[in-house]
C-alpha cells in the first residue's frame, strides 16, 4: 500500500486536465492566432482603417482561420451599389494556432502509454465548450461597416458628384462559425492523438497505432517542410527585391495557402483559377500572377507555369525527393514486419487524403464591385475578382499513384535499416573442436 500510493499521485499528476488547463489552451491558441493575424494585416496596410475596425478585422480574420463563415454587406448611396464576397482561409493564421494548441492538448497527456475513452471525452470536452464560447466573443467583436476609398481623384470626384462613397460591411455567421469551429477543434484533437507517440490511445485502439501514427506524423512533415521552404524563399525574396511590408503580409496570412498549392502543382494537380483587378493585386510569383491573369483562362498547373517559367519544372522534382524521403521516414518509424507493399499502401492513403484537405482548405473565391445605375462594375481600382478551385479527381489520382510508388521505395530502402520492432540476430560463437 505503502508503494503503491506515491504512484497513484504522480499518475493524478500527469493526468491533471481540467478547466483552468483547458482554458489556457485555449487563450494561448487565440492569442497566437490574433497576433499573427494582427502583424500580417499591419504589414498589408490595414492599421489604418476608418472607424477603429482594425481589431473587428482582427477577429474576423480569426474567425475565418478555423473555418468561420464572414458575411459582407455593401452601401454605395442612392444611385450605387457595392458587391463584396470574400471565401479564403488564412492558413498562416490557422497553422499557427493549430501548433499551439496542440501542444497544449498534448501536454497534461504525456508519458502515458494508453488512457481511457472516458479520460480523452472528458478533456476534449472541456476544450470544446471554452472555444465554443471563445467563438461566440469573436463573432459578436467581428463586424464592422467603413468606407472604401474611392482609388483614384477622378473617381472621388464623380463619387461626389453622384452621391457614391462605397462602403463596406461585415459581420459573422454565428452558426456556420461554431459549426464549423467546433469540428476544426475536434479534427485537430484528433490529428494530434495520430500523429505524437507521446499521446496516449483508448486500448481498443492502440493496435492501430502501428499503421496510422508512422503516416499521419510523415505527411504532417511534408507540409511543414514545404511551409518552412516557402518561408525561407520569401523572407529572401523580400531582403532582395524588396516590397518587405507586401511580402510579409503574404508570409504572415496566407503562406501555407501557396507552398501546399505548389505541393499539389508538383505532384501534377491542376487549378482553374482567375485574377483580376487591383484590390488583388498581391505580392505572388510573377509566373503564377501570369498565369493567373491570362485571358485563355488557361488551367493553373506544371505546363502552364513551365511555360511562362521554364524553372518551375522543380517543383515535380523537389515533390518527389520529398515525397520519397517522407516515405522511407514512414518505414523507418513503422514495425520492420511490414513489406513494402503495406508501406506503398499507407502512403498512397496518407497523401490523398493529404491532398484532399489541401484541396478542401485552400480554395479561394473574392469579388469585390461597385456599380452604378445598374451598368455593371466601375473600374479605377474598385472591382477585382480571384478564384481558385482544384481538379479534385486527378489531383486525388496523382497523389495516390505518387504515394504509391514512393511508399513503395521507401519501404525498400528503409529494409537496409534497423527498425523498431527488428531484432538482428546473434551471431554464435563457433564451439571449439574437442582435443
Amino acid at each position: 500500500m505503502a508503494s503503491h500510493q506515491p504512484r497513484s499521485a504522480s499518475h493524478h499528476r500527469q493526468a491533471r486536465h481540467g478547466w483552468l488547463e483547458a482554458l489556457a489552451v485555449v487563450l494561448a491558441g487565440l492569442l497566437v492566432m490574433a497576433v499573427v493575424a494582427a502583424l500580417g494585416l499591419w504589414a498589408a496596410g490595414a492599421a489604418g482603417l476608418p472607424g477603429a475596425a482594425f481589431p473587428r478585422v482582427v477577429a474576423a480574420v480569426v474567425v475565418m482561420a478555423v473555418g468561420g463563415s464572414v458575411r459582407f454587406s455593401g452601401d454605395a448611396g442612392a444611385l450605387a451599389e457595392t458587391r463584396a464576397e470574400l471565401s479564403v482561409i488564412p492558413l498562416s493564421v490557422t497553422l499557427a494556432g493549430a501548433l499551439v494548441i496542440a501542444a497544449g492538448i498534448l501536454r497534461p497527456l504525456r508519458h502515458r502509454a494508453v488512457a481511457g475513452s472516458r479520460e480523452l471525452a472528458g478533456w476534449a470536452g472541456r476544450l470544446a465548450v471554452l472555444w465554443a464560447l471563445a467563438l461566440i466573443g469573436l463573432s459578436l467583436l467581428a463586424r464592422a461597416t467603413f468606407a472604401v476609398p474611392a482609388g483614384s481623384e477622378t473617381l472621388s470626384e464623380l463619387g461626389d458628384l453622384l452621391d457614391v462613397s462605397p462602403r463596406i460591411g461585415f459581420e459573422t455567421d454565428l452558426p456556420v462559425t461554431l459549426l464549423f469551429g467546433l469540428l476544426w477543434l475536434v479534427g485537430l484533437f484528433v490529428l494530434t492523438l495520430l500523429v505524437s507517440r507521446r499521446a496516449p490511445l483508448p486500448a481498443h485502439l492502440v493496435r492501430f497505432q502501428e499503421s496510422v501514427r508512422p503516416a499521419a506524423f510523415t505527411m504532417v512533415v511534408l507540409l511543414l517542410v514545404w511551409v518552412a521552404g516557402g518561408a525561407v524563399i520569401g523572407l529572401l525574396s523580400a531582403a532582395i527585391q524588396g516590397g518587405a511590408a507586401g511580402k510579409l503580409a503574404v508570409l504572415l496570412l496566407c503562406l501555407p495557402n501557396l507552398t501546399w498549392l505548389a505541393l499539389t502543382i508538383g505532384l501534377g494537380t491542376s487549378w482553374e483559377g482567375r485574377v483580376e483587378g487591383q484590390p488583388f493585386d498581391l505580392p505572388m510569383p510573377q509566373a503564377l500572377d501570369t498565369v493567373l491573369r491570362d485571358a485563355d483562362d488557361s488551367p493553373l498547373s506544371l505546363r502552364s507555369l513551365t511555360d511562362v517559367d521554364g524553372r518551375w519544372w522543380w517543383l515535380a522534382v523537389l515533390a518527389g525527393i520529398l515525397v520519397l524521403a517522407c516515405a522511407f521516414l514512414m518505414a523507418v518509424r513503422s514495425p520492420a514486419r511490414l513489406r513494402a507493399w503495406r508501406h506503398a499502401v499507407h502512403m498512397a492513403v496518407a497523401l490523398a487524403l493529404t491532398v484532399l484537405t489541401i484541396c478542401l482548405v485552400a480554395r479561394v473565391s473574392a469579388h469585390f464591385a461597385l456599380s452604378v445605375l445598374g451598368f455593371g462594375d466601375l473600374g479605377g481600382g474598385l472591382s477585382g475578382e480571384v478564384s481558385l478551385r482544384p481538379r479534385l479527381w486527378t489531383a486525388l489520382g496523382f497523389a495516390l499513384l505518387w504515394g504509391f510508388v514512393g511508399g513503395f521505395l521507401g519501404g525498400l530502402l528503409a529494409g537496409r535499416v534497423q527498425r523498431r520492432g527488428e531484432v538482428r540476430a546473434a551471431v554464435r560463437p563457433t564451439a571449439a573442436p574437442k582435443a
